[in-house]
């Protein structure tokens, strides 16, 4: 009989690395560089602020809108979606980017993010595979094992990972951790291969799978020791200053939309996650007097709603500055809004009552007919995976289903 405490021996050497950044050569293809960002605002946005009333693109913009009015044909607004059997309130962040039903569930398990599936299909083409990023530390990414991946916080160590090379003797030591790495897998998978010899057909299949996800990650090792001999893009910036207080929340998502910029402009990953969380606490901005969470919870109270109305509002503003910036960058003659598609919105629906439906959605930038409200039913709602099944086909994966969902989101054409 097969010895199974030696085969999961060998599985947990796999199972057991970090999770590695997906390192390698730049592409040689001649097909443009595209991006995809995902960006959650925890604490949802009031949506009769933000959903036209019209569907089409004769519609008028509504005051969360006009932040983006420089912007009116390169972003789609959709009302009337959701992702099926996602609820749980706040618990539904888990699932913004993978889709997993009840997240609020004892036994709930997630899957994988969109960003992470990304960086297993297109991560080789850049340095980093992808960036998680968040305000307070937890994350949008998922790694195909249902394990949340941690996410950078602080936008100096953000930039020192992009930008600056570490010293020589560091080096050193990440490229033999690198090929330390290297001879894990070739152990694992020879045991693997001996193995298969002595297992039924079913658990030969079994097997191939897990030769997949072998080599996959030899080929991820490699890559990454090959960037190691590459230098860090140079930008003339300053390490930036990080911001301590947790209140000023515009301030700090500026930063981290200043180096997403930067990251995307130096093509140092082609997948960035941002989760702009929410605060137990008054934010330190003009006009707003009560704790953000609670004006969340605003019960339809309009002293209540004009605050929770102007942190939105600027929350708006930041991410305009961001698209601003990438519609102002120049690649080989394309504005990098263009290469790059931004998926903005939450997993709340409507956060005052923990409603996980008619999910306020804005999908900007990446090339595509915008310029249009696309309206579904807000009480049967169409489901929002088909966007990233649409996504994903933008950025070359050949897929037609996600989280279960097949197909594409109907309404939403290529340029």
């Amino acid at each position: 009989m097969t010895n199974r405490r030696r085969f999961l021996r060998a599985s947990g050497v796999l199972l057991s690395l970090p999770c590695l950044e997906t390192f390698a050569a730049p592409a040689t293809t001649s097909s443009p560089r595209r991006r995809t960002v995902a960006i959650n605002i925890g604490l949802g946005l009031h949506g009769p602020n933000l959903f036209p009333q019209k569907p089409g693109k004769d519609y008028e913009l509504t005051p969360y809108l006009r932040e983006l009015q420089d912007f009116r044909n390169d972003f789609t607004i959709l009302s009337g979606t959701s992702h099926p059997g996602v609820d749980g309130g706040h618990s539904a962040e888990k699932s913004f980017l993978t889709a997993a039903p009840h997240p609020g569930s004892a036994s709930f398990k997630n899957t994988i993010s969109i960003d992470q599936l990304l960086a297993e299909k297109v991560g080789a083409q850049s340095r980093f595979g992808y960036l998680a990023l968040s305000l307070s530390g937890r994350s949008l990414s998922w790694s195909r094992s249902g394990v949340e991946l941690p996410s950078e916080t602080r936008p100096s160590k953000l930039f020192e990972k992009l930008f600056l090379d570490g010293k020589p003797d560091e080096k050193q030591k990440q490229l033999q951790r690198l090929r330390d790495g290297q001879s894990i897998m070739d152990t694992v998978s020879e045991n693997a291969r001996r193995m298969s010899r002595r297992v039924s057909r079913r658990d030969q299949q079994k097997l191939e799978q897990y030769y997949s996800v072998v080599r996959d990650t030899e080929q991820r090792l490699q890559s990454a020791e090959q960037w190691e001999h590459e230098p860090k893009p140079d930008v003339d910036r300053p390490i930036p200053k990080d911001i301590s207080d947790k209140t000023e929340i515009i301030g700090k998502a500026e930063l981290m939309y200043d180096l997403m910029h930067l990251a995307i402009a130096t093509d140092s990953t082609r997948a960035i996650t941002f989760f702009s969380n929410g605060i137990n606490a008054v934010p330190k901005i003009a006009g707003v007097t009560q704790d953000y969470h609670n004006l969340s919870h605003h019960g339809k109270d309009p002293e209540k709603i004009e605050e929770l109305t102007v942190i939105e509002t600027q929350q708006m503003r930041a991410f305009a500055g961001f698209v601003r910036k990438l519609r102002d960058t120049d690649e080989d003659g394309v504005s990098l809004l263009d290469r790059t598609q931004i998926l903005f919105g939450s997993n709340l629906g409507n956060a005052s009552s923990h409603n996980n439906q008619n999910l306020p959605i804005l999908l900007v930038g990446g090339g595509y007919r915008h310029g249009q409200h696309l309206a579904f039913d807000p009480e049967n709602n169409h489901p929002l995976p088909q966007l990233f099944v649409t996504m994903l086909q933008r950025m070359g994966v050949e897929t037609d289903a996600f989280a279960g969902i097949t197909g594409t989101l109907p309404g939403l054409e290529l340029v």
